[in-house]
């Protein structure tokens, strides 16, 4: 029996001498897993940075609301906006953070009775543009419209439109509404006013379920999130959100380094010199996603044309790099069908646009005229802040919709960009520009579906006259 034991016992050193190798990481591996793994979790690092910063921490410069309380900003942006680059002077914006883990939520929006275009943009952790409610997907009547978490398996209820399925427990949902000018504001508001959200047993009239325990959701730190310490962050997200069976070997891979769904991790456990490897890895992830933020579409005419950076999870699947590289270039952008986004920083010769040392025409031939369902405009940022101007006319965005816009007899049309008025003759189609570096930035909501493939291309801005 001593002999038998003594068998058994040689035989479990064995194995776990053999486990103990396996799981043994070299630091050239550590770093190999960790810029992988670093580019798969930039996306959703980034998004949590929102989560917390909008819906968490209430000290928060940027915080919105609680989750699941929608908040309308009725604000045009001008000049003095310089929270975030390259504002939008176009729509009203809207923004709920559901958390979906006591019950599904309803998002309803009213019936639009004056083809007004509006969109809501549902974007999962993932960064994935789940889905849309607006004119182009939903059209202009009311409705009511059911997300849900991963787990939620039930029938759909009476009364709902359809049910959203979101991968995880939390979801954004950032609404975009038109605003034809100034004076349009009141009726943009009103139709801001039909946006609701509303916990599936309000809108069924039954008791709330038991609410769920709060999550203890680890405190943003850009420092933290760039060393090994992301780890941390992306295990609680993990934990949040459903594993896609296709990942499923990617995860086996980088749980050799810590990750893994709500597991524990303590950086000073570490060895260091796995830990430098893990960094090291971080920092080569970093000049990949930079890399690649340069490469997301290809230069025509001068223009930048962005697209395939955004779309759903089928769209994006195993797009990793990619999927980061928009992230960095500009988080929640728009899937193509939805929205377009041109822009430049160049002219006919490939030179700087300066408002200082040129005048500038946009110059649209009537095949050129941007092709959309809903509207298009073009806006202009002074550089390097990428901000808008004081102009004496206080016109930081020109459009399909701007009150007077003036085509030619063939159906051609001028865009004037310059410092100053090009005449009163010309002043409705008139765009001021900084009086230094500028950039453009063209937005073509519901584009053209036949001119996305091949993609639509803006005409080269010309110099008009030399200053």
């Amino acid at each position: 029996m001593k002999k038998i034991y003594l068998i058994l016992v040689a035989s479990l050193l064995v194995v776990i001498s053999s486990f103990g190798a396996e799981a043994k990481l070299n630091p050239k591996e550590a770093k190999a897993i960790a810029k992988e793994a670093y580019i798969y979790a930039f996306p959703v690092l980034d998004n949590y940075k929102m989560l917390f910063v909008q819906a968490v921490w209430n000290q928060s410069p940027a915080y919105e609301a609680p989750f699941n309380q929608l908040k309308n900003k009725a604000v045009l942006l001008g000049p003095e906006y310089t929270t975030i680059v390259r504002p939008n002077n176009d729509t009203f914006y809207s923004i709920v953070w559901f958390d979906l883990r006591a019950e599904p939520m309803v998002l309803s929006v009213p019936a639009i009775s004056d083809k007004r275009y509006y969109s809501w943009q549902l974007i999962d952790m993932y960064t994935h543009n789940i889905d849309y409610i607006g004119t182009r997907e939903t059209g202009f009547g009311a409705g009511d419209y059911l997300l849900v978490g991963s787990d939620w398996d039930g029938k759909k209820p009476k009364g709902i439109e359809k049910v959203i399925h979101a991968e995880g427990n939390f979801l954004v949902a950032l609404a975009r509404t038109q605003v034809y000018s100034g004076d349009d504001v009141k009726n943009a508001m009103e139709v801001q006013s039909g946006y609701k959200a509303v916990p599936l047993s309000t809108f069924m009239g039954v008791p709330a379920p038991k609410a769920v325990a709060k999550l203890n959701f680890p405190i943003f730190s850009p420092e933290k999130v760039r060393s090994a310490e992301f780890i941390s962050y992306l295990n609680f997200m993990l934990g949040q959100m459903k594993l896609h069976p296709s990942e499923t070997k990617l995860m086996k891979k980088f749980s050799k380094i810590g990750i893994g769904a709500n597991v524990p991790f303590d950086i000073k456990n570490l060895d260091p010199e796995i830990k430098k490897a893990i960094e090291d890895g971080i920092d080569n992830a970093m000049v990949d996603i930079e890399a690649a933020g340069q490469k997301l579409g290809v230069t025509q005419n001068g223009w930048i044309q962005v697209s395939g950076a955004f779309g759903t999870r089928e769209a994006m699947q195993g797009k990793y790099l990619t999927r980061a590289a928009a992230a960095y270039f500009g988080l929640w952008g728009n899937t193509l069908e939805e929205a377009f986004y041109p822009e430049t920083s160049v002219d006919e010769n490939s030179k700087a646009l300066d408002g200082s040392k040129h005048n500038y025409t946009l110059h649209f031939s009537k095949d050129e005229i941007p092709p959309v369902k809903a509207f298009w405009s073009l806006s202009m940022y002074k550089l390097p802040e990428q901000l808008f101007i004081e102009n004496s006319i206080n016109r930081y965005v020109i459009s399909s919709a701007t009150e007077g816009l003036k085509y030619n007899e063939d159906g051609s049309l001028d865009i004037y960009i310059q410092k100053e008025s090009p005449g009163a003759d010309k002043e409705s189609n008139w765009l001021p520009a900084h009086d230094g570096l500028f950039s453009l930035q063209a937005r073509l909501y519901w584009p053209e579906p036949s001119k996305l493939d091949p993609l639509y291309v803006m005409p080269k801005v010309k110099i008009s006259t030399k200053k």
